[in-house]
């Protein structure tokens, strides 16, 4: 079929052409904001769950909901070495300068960029010759150099400016699992900051399932902050709605012999549902899609995912780690005991702690339990297995 009408959308974070079966999490998100720019208590969110789930999509879509009620929307994305204070740096910057804006927001933006001169100077930020402004320090306001007293002043700050532009401002961080222990508690003690004072404050973090027992283990009020829904897999119906309507709206049609092909091959997951149903669309000569068409489109879809998808994750592991997810994949499927890890590598159990913590720390794999671990890349033993190595 056509290859310039394929509606198919393989890549991460773009947004697919049906967003199926997240409407629950998305009006969570609405609510939150809806209520924030009420100044009524509004509940942040963390977004849970494994790659190719599309997290990354959601925070987007967020974002425009907040824009929707009239917020300010700050995104960013966690990088695995660099600080939470060089990440917000620009962020908390450019939302000052929108608050100096609004007349009755001036005098409170004003203050705010004094505070930014002082959060910049104590945190050693580069700001590349970017000048902050012509306003003075504002002493007193983050200016301890201890990131769990600054970053509150500054989200404070943040809070009643919009409040008084009669805004709200919505903060979206992807990856969050990268955050250093004190980033995400110094990130945690400010929303309580907002929550405690009633401002119009929200943040929608992302990660991979772990953020929810490191918000915990860094302050353990997290829980009673956030609202944590889980992003899985696609159910049967919202995954065949995710491939089969944007074939229909190009006039096309797939046959739900073929639908149902798709479904037991993806296991759901909507990354993988795009690339099946584009690969589908790309060998099909059409009319529509049959079973044939994606039985023909198996083995490239797989080239594609295993050169792509797994490859690029699997080529940031040493050598001894890759014994150990080796080790792993030939157990079947997850959860793993960390007790059947070490017998299939001869090794002591105390003895891959190394390697155990170092492929956590590269999203890999988590913790589901004491003593069990988990691939955070859907289908990744699969892959492991094909390699046979």
């Amino acid at each position: 079929m056509n290859p310039y009408s394929n509606p198919f959308a393989p890549g991460a974070g773009f947004p697919p052409p049906e967003l199926a079966g997240r409407d629950p999490i998305l009006d969570m998100a609405r609510i939150s904001c809806g209520r924030a720019v009420r100044g009524k208590p509004a509940r942040s969110l963390m977004l849970l769950g494994l790659r190719g789930v599309g997290k990354t999509v959601l925070l987007n879509e967020i974002g425009n909901i907040a824009r929707e009620h009239g917020m300010l929307v700050s995104q960013l994305e966690a990088p695995e070495k660099n600080t939470l204070s060089t990440l917000l740096y620009p962020e908390l910057r450019r939302v000052m300068r929108s608050l100096s804006g609004f007349e009755a927001a001036k005098q409170i933006a004003s203050q705010g960029m004094g505070a930014l001169r002082n959060f910049a100077s104590m945190f050693k930020i580069d700001i590349g010759g970017v000048e902050v402004g012509v306003e003075a320090a504002e002493p007193g306001l983050a200016d301890s150099g201890d990131l769990q007293h600054d970053l509150p002043d500054l989200f404070n700050v943040i809070g009643e400016g919009v409040k008084a532009a009669g805004k709200g401002w919505v903060l979206l961080i992807d990856e969050v699992q990268y955050l250093s222990e004190d980033d995400l508690s110094a990130l945690i003690v400010s929303m309580h900051r907002m929550a405690q004072r009633g401002l119009p404050v929200v943040l929608v973090g992302a990660g991979l399932p772990q953020v929810a027992k490191l918000a915990g283990e860094a302050k353990s009020y997290a829980e009673r902050l956030f609202h944590y829904p889980a992003v899985g897999p696609l159910d049967e119906k919202s995954a065949k709605l995710a491939v089969r309507k944007p074939i229909e709206e190009e006039g096309e049609q797939i046959e739900d012999a073929a639908l149902d092909s798709i479904f037991a091959r993806t296991k759901g997951y909507p990354f993988f549902l795009q690339e099946w149903g584009s690969t589908s669309w790309d060998v099909a000569p059409g009319p529509g899609i049959t079973l044939a068409d994606v039985d023909r489109a198996y083995p490239e879809t797989l080239a594609r995912l295993d050169e792509g998808f797994f490859k690029v994750r699997y080529d940031r592991l040493t050598k001894a780690e890759i014994q150990f997810v080796n080790a792993m994949a030939v157990l079947g499927d997850g959860p793993y005991p960390m007790a059947g890890i070490a017998k299939g590598m001869g090794r002591d159990q105390s003895s891959l702690g190394p390697a155990r913590a170092n492929i956590i720390a590269k999203g890999m794999i988590y913790s589901t339990d004491h003593g069990y671990l988990d691939f955070s890349v859907p289908l990744f033993a699969e892959y492991l297995r094909r390699r046979g190595e």
